[in-house]
């Protein structure tokens, strides 16, 4: 079967075969030729609407049935039906859909009103570029439907959820070949927010869902607003698939009444990964997690990590040997828990352990820590935490030996306004913390660790196929030498983090040998391109730029480094893989010339 007379136009071809009963049953024979000459007459005036609705309304249809025209005239009325008799018995009839197209009518007027009182909406209710529809368009069928859209969630917006759009009769001037075209809206009632209900728990405690819902009840309705309901209650791990369901009438307080649906994951999980930087080296990680220790959505998570350093600790006297050093060998054991909504609340309880074996080109140490914190979430995008940490650790760099243990008081503030976690293209994401400290042996006794670090999205296009993405890093201590200052605990730029193209903390203040101490102030910054070339193909090319300090304000002493490069993502459903080439500029002697980079998500 095919279709003749819309080389030019194949979105009409398209939408033929999309209501062509002949088209869809094309690999099943009919029984005779009386079922083969039905579907024919049946397809006549399927195909005439689709014409119109394409914006032909004068088009003329024939189908040809081995050579026997059926032919639909400008209202569509098939003609007499042909005999077939002679035909009977052949494997094969050749079927040809015809199409005289005749001139695309185009919208002459296009007016909106408004149903109850028949006039036009006023401009403050209705701005003009809502309705993206204009006089001289193509008189499409799917543009009506798109301003009806448009029209929808407008109304959605301003908070009547039943809002109705009528398409009036349109006028169609077949000498001018215009049509006209009234869509009238009636808003419905203005309505908040009713009562929000939680269905689906089995297993998980439904306050902690109710916790995660910061919509109030008479809080004006909106699309936006049952959108953000889902995405906050998405973050309950445990929790496998949020829906919510919209009331169908009004409750006696003029509010809509609303259900969150939920389904619950399995407990259990268990993965692992891989990590490799040409420059940072290899990485190694399994974790187990329970998602529903106590029915809380209490979130056990087990990690263990494993990574190698390529590099030689020079002054350490390490050699270019090669072949496994065994010395090399970092690692980490760690085992966090968090209990979401204490008591039915917005409060979160954080408790964290862990033990760090690292292995750098510039400090070695090993690190035993603990956390414990609570979590205020005032809402899905702003959060506050406090707690108290210890950590007890040995490290040796350049600068000596430090033997240390310190007790600390971390506050810290989030704000995150970005619409996905491992790849998002608009929003702002903040974070701001301070830990005072408490020193013991080799540590100053007072110190202090104040770290900012802010990234923003801009998409440049609806799709969000070009994505700027921009972040800022600064960091500093207060109080102490840098001495005295544990190495674990200094700054130090560079790595597949910070600044890309140079090895892994190897950006900093150096002893008067040349190898880096690390700091007391850091500054980063850094500017991608995020650039869709298909559905599951991107290109980001990236420029960083940092440096730390040895006092604790970036006051220039060092130079900043720059590293740029390209980077290729492969989109999958659970975020983007990333594989990013960088170089150095103004590389120094010693500096590796390149360094590549491959994880998952990006790189911020």
């Amino acid at each position: 079967m095919t279709v003749k007379g819309l080389d030019s136009d194949k979105d009409a071809a398209a939408a033929i075969n999309d209501v062509s009963i002949l088209y869809r049953l094309r690999n099943e024979a009919p029984a005779d030729s009386d079922e083969l000459l039905r579907r024919a007459e049946s397809d006549l005036p399927r195909i005439t609407d689709a014409m119109w609705g394409a914006g032909y309304y004068a088009a003329r249809v024939t189908i040809v049935v081995a050579g026997q025209p059926l032919a639909a005239g400008r209202q569509g009325a098939p003609a007499p039906r042909p005999g077939l008799d002679r035909f009977k018995g052949r494997a094969l009839v050749p079927v040809d859909i015809v199409v005289d197209p005749g001139p695309l009518y185009k919208f002459g007027r296009v007016e909106v009103i408004d149903e109850r009182s028949g006039g036009p909406f006023a401009p403050s209710v209705l701005p003009p570029r809502i309705v993206t529809l204009k006089a001289g368009d193509p008189a499409r069928t799917s543009g009506l439907l798109a301003a009806a859209a448009q029209l929808s969630d407008h109304f959605r917006g301003l908070s009547h959820p039943f809002v109705k759009v009528v398409r009036r009769q349109p006028v169609i001037d077949h000498r001018s070949h215009q049509v006209d075209v009234v869509l009238a809206v009636d808003p419905g009632p203005v309505a908040g927010i009713g009562g929000i209900g939680v269905s689906g728990t089995r297993n998980v405690d439904p306050a902690v869902v109710r916790s995660f819902i910061y919509a109030e009840r008479g809080d004006p309705y909106s699309p936006k607003a049952v959108a953000d309901i889902r995405k906050s209650v998405s973050r309950i791990e445990a929790l496998g698939g949020v829906r919510v369901r919209e009331g169908t009438a009004l409750d006696s307080d003029g509010n809509l009444p609303l259900d969150v649906e939920v389904t619950e994951r399995p407990p259990n999980l268990l993965g692992a990964s891989v990590r490799y930087s040409t420059v940072d080296g290899p990485a190694l990680r399994t974790y187990w997690a329970h998602r529903n220790l106590f029915g809380g959505a209490e979130r056990l998570r087990l990690d263990a990590d494993l990574f190698y350093l390529l590099a030689n600790q020079k002054w350490l006297g390490g050699t270019n040997r090669g072949g496994f050093r065994p010395e090399n060998l970092g690692g980490r054991l760690a085992a966090s828990f968090i209990k979401p909504a204490l008591w039915g609340t917005r409060n979160d309880l954080l408790i964290d352990a862990s033990f760090l074996r690292e292995r750098t080109e510039f400090y070695s140490s090993n690190v035993t820590s603990a956390t414990v914190a609570i979590r205020h979430r005032f809402t899905d995008a702003f959060s506050v935490q406090a707690g108290i940490e210890g950590q007890i650790g040995q490290s040796i760099d350049p600068l000596g030996r430090n033997n240390y243990g310190v007790v600390g008081l971390p506050i810290s503030v989030t704000y995150d306004s970005t619409d996905r976690p491992l790849d998002p293209s608009r929003g702002i994401r903040v974070i701001a913390s301070f830990t005072p400290y408490k020193g013991f042996r080799d540590a100053p006794s007072f110190f202090g660790v104040g770290r900012v670090q802010a990234s923003t999205y801009y998409s440049l296009d609806e799709a969000a196929r070009y994505i700027l993405a921009v972040r800022v890093a600064f960091a500093s201590i207060a109080g102490g030498t840098l001495r005295d200052i544990p190495a674990p605990m200094r700054f130090y730029a560079g790595g597949g983090g910070s600044v890309r193209g140079y090895d892994y903390k190897s950006l900093g203040p150096r002893t008067p040998e040349g190898y880096v101490t690390g700091g007391k102030s850091l500054f980063e910054a850094s500017l991608e391109a995020r650039i869709k070339i298909t559905d599951t193909i991107g290109i980001v090319p990236f420029v960083d730029i940092g440096q730390a300090f040895a006092s604790s304000f970036p006051d220039g002493s060092e130079r900043l480094r720059i590293g740029a490069g390209l980077g290729l993502r492969y989109y999958t459903s659970i975020g983007p893989i990333r594989v990013d080439f960088a170089v150095p500029v103004s590389r120094r002697t010693g500096e590796s010339a390149y360094a590549i980079y491959v994880s998952l998500g990006q790189a911020f």
